[in-house]
């Protein structure tokens, strides 16, 4: 059965709906974090499951998303690690290659900190930096984790993306005029984004959800892949509906799964929360 009317999110096994819901090449872009294999408590998820189990079921989960994806379409895969399992991400990115071309990787910093001894000539920077949130590790073995992968996957690894629409100001602005293909007073990010939480919470047990990204890091994908090449958003394992919040803002068609009723239930509310707030504004601005 292929769906007529997206913007929707089915209590259901991603690799059963996208069977039953999509059609192939229906996906523009793919964005998801799946469960990391970390022993994490997600609820309804067993987080415990062996590397091999747990490579053998994403890649099967893959599979299918590489059947819905267009031909030209992105799958932004948001991946951690532990400070004891650093090699996890990769596993899964390396069991991916068969299928796909990994066309880049970016890295998601959560937390940065640059003394002003370090930052060089720029006028603008007064001070010492340090900026984000990370849960700090309390081990002397290992360094605070302050940052996750986006693995970028393509069909054929010839996609173009719009850079600049996710693109920065010069600090030095005499380079905006220097390099040929500048537009303005904007260049490519690069492959490194720092994107904050929106909001902390002060405990694990007030956390809606124990790993999930922030509505700023689809929404920087999706427009990184160019809205208006963009019809459909999926994501698989769409918790709390942070990808769905994306694409409101963006006004771009979603769709998702989620197994756990919990987040689901989680994730409707905060969709509808976004859709009563676009109303007022959009009220108040015609008024």
């Amino acid at each position: 059965m292929i769906l007529t009317n997206y913007n929707q999110i089915f209590i259901q096994d991603c690799i059963q709906g996208m069977q039953q819901y999509l059609d192939n090449g229906e996906v523009s872009v793919i964005v998801t974090s799946p469960p990391y294999n970390l022993g994490i408590n997600y609820g309804k998820y067993d987080d415990t499951i062996s590397r091999n189990q747990y490579l053998d079921w994403i890649e099967q989960v893959m599979q299918e998303c590489r059947r819905v994806l267009s031909e030209n379409g992105s799958l932004f895969l948001n991946l951690g690690y532990s400070s004891r399992d650093l090699w996890v991400a990769w596993e899964v990115a390396f069991r991916l290659r068969k299928m796909f071309v990994l066309q880049n990787v970016i890295h998601w910093i959560k937390s940065i900190a640059i003394p002003r001894s370090d930052v060089g000539n720029y006028p603008n920077i007064l001070g010492d930096i340090a900026v984000g949130h990370f849960k700090p590790v309390n081990s002397d073995r290992y360094l605070n984790r302050c940052h996750e992968y986006i693995f970028h996957f393509t069909k054929k690894g010839s996609v173009d993306l719009n850079k600049l629409s996710v693109g920065v100001p010069y600090q030095d602005k005499t380079n905006v005029t220097r390099w040929k293909k500048g537009k303005g007073d904007v260049r490519d990010r690069g492959d490194t984004w720092f994107i904050p939480y929106e909001t902390i919470w002060s405990s694990e047990e007030q956390r809606p959800h124990p790993s999930s990204f922030p509505p700023a890091l689809p929404a920087m994908c999706i427009k990184l892949h160019g809205i208006e090449r963009t019809s459909l958003v999926l994501d698989p394992f769409m918790g709390i509906g942070n990808t769905a919040i994306a694409c409101l803002r963006l006004g771009i068609a979603y769709l998702g799964f989620e197994i756990d009723e919990t987040y689901a239930a989680v994730a409707r509310q905060r969709i509808s929360q976004e859709m009563e707030a676009s109303k007022e504004k959009k009220t108040q601005h015609d008024c």
